[in-house]
């Protein structure tokens, strides 16, 4: 299998365009900020060879992206005429009569299968462009052109790119197995990575976003793997005796930090990237297992019984200076290190099953997050505004949300349970 998610992608023309100043980006976290009003036009066909429901389904991939970051209400509208003719000649007085402050419009044709996409962002109050882009690619690629624009929109408003082309590994027992799948954040393109009809637990990309580990019982011992996105070779990492599981990479990719229990009972140690020079960090005689790395590697979260419960700790990332984090709840477990290093979202054990909670690095701020249903192990997004998690709602499937727990949604499809997300880092 060939990475297809960006090599099909080429930025034709970047045009030049205007922005707010610095000191009007929108700070997309702080509570209370009123949404802007955007709307979405529907691109304009420069030719007659395909129907409207190309155009309609752009459009609603950037609405669905600007209405969950939480910045913008956002609004499909079909292509009008009040609009104008082309990109060049939009009318802004139709779009302020109507309420909106933002609008997007663009205009793509196909010929046989290749498909080319411009869009603008026009602030409608100030009457002026503030940013465009020209994509190339195959009209497999339309949706994927359209999460791009969305990242751009949210540069252009927030000073921060959007995570909207991102990808979510996670696992699937819809062929009767557990293996490992991956799809568009959004639940779309969803391609199955393993198939050794086998148990396929924890996956977790690589900093460069092109490897990701796993633990398998394919060999009936729960050993550790990679594999490149780009084909299907399941290289083993650590075959060790006893548990080699959840295993997670090094922010620079040198090193993978994993639960092992050569020695007795499941302690955290280090590998390098191939598996060799394992450095053992924890010595206990309880339970310690999901080390994650802090963003600047200095760190390791985990989750230890050593105190009778499961409880989330953290340690420098030599194993020294260890230190309890939660202090309430009898149960947590799934720690994941939010981007920028303040926050740790973890689960916890209530009446009724787990909940997604967010707790600063220093142990203060214990926030919930969540309380419908039965949710556990977040995962955050590379830009920090969203965690994925699984949830039984209905059916354990991926759910998205905010940051701060608003907005949850529903993203994976089809059948089967889809648990344990992992968020690609580009």
């Amino acid at each position: 299998m060939k990475t297809t998610f960006r090599l099909l992608i080429f930025l034709l023309l970047a045009l030049p365009y205007q922005s707010f100043a610095q000191n009007d980006y929108i700070e997309v976290t702080a509570p209370g900020n009123r949404q802007l009003k955007l709307a979405v036009e529907a691109p304009r066909n420069l030719d007659t060879t395909t129907g409207n429901t190309v155009a309609t389904e752009m459009a609603d991939v950037i609405t669905f992206d600007m209405n969950m970051s939480g910045i913008a209400q956002a609004e499909t509208r079909p292509q009008s005429a009040l609009s104008g003719g082309r990109l060049a000649e939009t009318a802004f007085l139709p779009w302020t009569a109507a309420g909106f402050e933002l609008l997007v419009r663009g205009e793509y044709s196909v010929k046989g299968d290749n498909l080319t996409v411009e869009y603008r962002l026009f602030d409608v109050v100030n009457q002026k462009m503030m940013t465009a882009r020209r994509y190339l690619g195959r009209t497999k690629d339309l949706r994927y052109f359209a999460h791009a624009f969305a990242d751009e929109i949210m540069l252009a408003l927030t000073g921060e790119k959007g995570c909207f082309t991102t990808h979510i590994a996670y696992v699937s027992s819809q062929t009767g197995n557990k293996e490992i799948v991956i799809m568009n954040w959004d639940g779309h393109n969803l391609l199955q990575l393993t198939r050794n009809g086998s148990i396929n637990l924890n996956p977790d990309f690589s900093p460069d976003g092109r490897e990701i580990l796993f633990t398998s019982y394919k060999r009936r011992n729960p050993d550790l793997y990679k594999r490149a996105l780009s084909n299907t070779v399941e290289v083993p990492v650590s075959s060790r005796k006893g548990l080699n599981i959840t295993g997670t990479w090094s922010p620079d990719g040198s090193r993978i930090a994993l639960a092992l229990s050569k020695d007795g009972n499941a302690e955290i140690y280090t590998l390098a990237r191939d598996g060799s020079h394992p450095i053992r960090l924890t010595h206990s005689e309880a339970i310690e297992v999901s080390p994650v790395w802090s963003p600047d590697g200095t760190r390791i979260a985990f989750v230890s019984d050593r105190l009778g419960k499961p409880q989330i700790f953290v340690m420098n990332s030599d194993g020294k200076n260890v230190r309890r984090l939660t202090t309430a709840g009898a149960y947590n477990v799934n720690p994941r290190w939010s981007p920028k290093g303040d926050k740790i979202a973890y689960a916890r054990m209530q009446s009724g099953g787990f909940q997604i909670y967010t707790i600063n690095a220093d142990g203060t701020g214990d926030t919930q997050l969540t309380s419908s249903g039965s949710n556990e192990n977040p995962a955050w997004s590379p830009d920090g505004r969203f965690i994925a998690f699984s949830s039984k709602r209905g059916g354990e499937a991926i759910y998205v949300m905010r940051g701060d727990g608003s907005g949850q949604t529903r993203v994976s499809r089809g059948k089967g349970s889809a648990t344990q997300p992992a968020w690609s880092t580009r």
